[in-house]
């Protein structure tokens, strides 16, 4: 009885004392309990009451009194561990969203189960989890994350799945029926995630049945948040960012592990082509360029440009060819893969085309791209390092006839020979062997026959095809006044004959206007009446004759009538007229 009083006057002693501490120095202690490098002394009995596992590790001991006990694998570590031993002991401690996934796991793991203790450790976890945790999009994320510790026992106890579920269920509505500004703030929520927690998030939306571009600004949003030094604003930019020659073992690691995450990234990417813009696929890719990631990585990224490279610019494929600090040339090889890829697939698209042939009819895609393609030649060829055969190895990947003008390739050209003065004229020969100097604009054929940097047979071929283009085009000036006076001719004899039609439809109603009153006339003499002389001509026929001879319908031969007067006309036995307008 003595001993049970002790004991309770212990416990008692215990809950007062022990809201900072564990454990009371004043009372002896007759277990250690060992969680990886730290000690806890504590009572064999208050764990046996609320933990199974502990209870099971006594009575299974070999030794009679036992006094230390190894626990080096519960989940959450030292920190898990300490939180449940306050639990025994009745010390009050806040469950968060932070700790509470490591706590529910190390409950589980002590057996802390409602089935063995009414209201135990494991029980308070889950009704925090059900009611608390996973109640909001930033919750059930902050949960997700603090698994990443404690993984694989997290996944084995349910706590990852539920989170996973939770979270693309709400990414999902969000995203539908945003509740917040901007309408895609729960991007930046998923973005602190580890790729692999991401990586189930994304493929749990999918299976939702989520919409590729709200996948695409998930995806968007983590890689430039993981890779902030690499993809910055898709401008390429990445200040005090080394060169991959560098042997610094931090720079090396830190390498390394960014590779590891673009790989990872890519493989997520939604099947649509038009997912993610030009200028976002283009710095990624140049990312996995820089970091040298695996050969799959960097063929998917350069698909995905293909498929919409009409939307490229200059900007976007510079980015891919050079160095973060701009000085030098990075990659030309995806550059050209690209180029050649998206020829081919044009190819193949115009084949389907009936009666169309693909080195005759270009699309105006493929007129685009040829254009952008000449620029970007025009901005390589500034730099020294760039060799004829990488010079000349992409203008010819673009068809001669897709090019309206070679004006900007004739740039290039001029670009490439000022910066590199020491080639001899074999080597500037072959640099030109590009151009076709038939599609050079007049003043680019005038500057071309006064440039010294280029080979004298290249100036003899502007000049001849200035004189055939300056014969040619007297030839068809000729033609073409010749062509218009015709025209002209041609819709002055319609309007002639147009003009004609209508003075003769007017004429012909004017005789039978005539031959009514010539009717009515016979009748009224025919009738008794008297006759009261010659009858004037009325005055319509007067004004009409007079309106009619003003106009002259006849081209040549015709008679003037407006000298004609009104004299009486003779009824009775009408005059035959040898120019009778009739």
């Amino acid at each position: 009885m003595n001993q049970l009083i002790k004991c309770v006057y212990a416990i008692v002693l215990i809950r007062i004392n022990c809201y900072c501490r564990v454990f009371s120095p004043e009372i002896p202690t007759d277990v250690i309990v060992a969680v990886r490098q730290t000690n806890f002394s504590l009572h064999k009995f208050i764990l046996a009451a609320k933990s199974n596992y502990v209870r099971k590790v006594i009575m299974e001991s070999e030794e009679s009194d036992l006094t230390r006990i190894e626990i080096s694998d519960i989940p959450g570590g030292s920190e898990a561990f300490e939180k449940a031993a306050k639990f025994c002991y009745g010390v009050n401690f806040e469950i968060t969203v932070h700790n509470v996934a490591a706590l529910h796991c190390a409950a589980v793991f002590l057996q802390m189960t409602d089935e063995y203790c009414d209201g135990n450790l494991a029980g308070r976890t889950e009704d925090f989890l059900s009611q608390v945790g996973l109640s909001t999009l930033h919750s059930a994320v902050a949960i997700l994350k603090s698994c990443q510790k404690i993984l694989p026992f997290a996944a084995e106890v349910n706590v990852v799945d539920r989170c996973v579920e939770v979270i693309s269920c709400k990414a999902c509505n969000e995203a539908n029926f945003p509740s917040q500004s901007p309408p895609n703030w729960w991007t930046e929520e998923l973005a602190v995630l580890d790729v692999d927690s991401f990586a189930k998030v994304i493929a749990a939306m999918k299976q939702r049945g989520a919409k590729y571009l709200t996948v695409a600004g998930a995806l968007i949003t983590y890689t430039e948040r993981a890779l902030r030094e690499l993809v910055r604003d898709h401008s390429g930019g990445g200040r005090g960012i080394r060169s991959p020659e560098s042997g610094d073992s931090d720079s090396e690691s830190k390498r390394s592990e960014q590779r590891e995450l673009l790989q990872a990234i890519v493989p997520l990417f939604p099947t649509e082509k038009a997912a993610f813009p030009i200028n976002f696929l283009c710095c990624l890719l140049r990312c996995a360029i820089y970091l040298r990631a695996s050969s799959a990585c960097k063929r998917e990224l350069e698909k995905r440009v293909t498929e919409i490279l009409e939307h490229v610019t200059v900007d976007d494929l510079l980015v891919l060819t050079f160095s973060y600090d701009g000085e030098r040339l990075l990659d030309l090889d995806s550059v050209r893969r690209i180029i050649s890829g998206f020829v081919e697939r044009e190819k193949g698209t115009t084949v389907f085309n009936a009666g169309v042939n693909f080195n005759e009819d270009f699309s105006a895609t493929m007129q685009r791209v040829a254009k952008t393609v000449d620029s970007y030649l025009a901005e390589i060829a500034a730099y020294a390092e760039l060799s004829i055969s990488k010079f000349n190895g992409i203008a010819i990947l673009i068809p001669k006839g897709a090019r309206k003008s070679d004006d900007d390739l004739y740039r290039a050209v001029d670009i490439y020979l000022k910066v590199h003065p020491n080639l001899d004229e074999i080597e500037k020969e072959k640099v030109c062997s590009v151009l076709d100097t038939l599609k050079l604009s007049y003043e680019a054929r005038v500057h071309a026959s006064k440039n010294k940097r280029l080979p004298l047979q290249i100036v003899l071929h502007a000049l001849y095809y200035d004189q055939l283009q300056i014969r040619s085009g007297t030839a068809a000036d000729k033609q073409a006044v010749v062509a218009a006076a015709e025209k002209k001719q041609l819709q002055a004899d319609v309007s002639l004959v147009r003009e004609n039609e209508e003075l003769r439809s007017e004429l012909m109603k004017m005789k039978m206007f005539i031959s009514d009153l010539q009717k009515n006339v016979h009748g009224t003499s025919s009738s008794g009446r008297e006759n009261i002389g010659p009858t004037k001509k009325p005055t319509f026929f007067s004004s009409m004759s007079k309106k009619l001879s003003k106009l002259n319908p006849f081209k040549n031969g015709s008679k003037d009538t407006s000298h004609i007067d009104d004299a009486p006309v003779d009824l009775t036995k009408p005059r035959k007229r040898r120019f009778s307008i009739s």
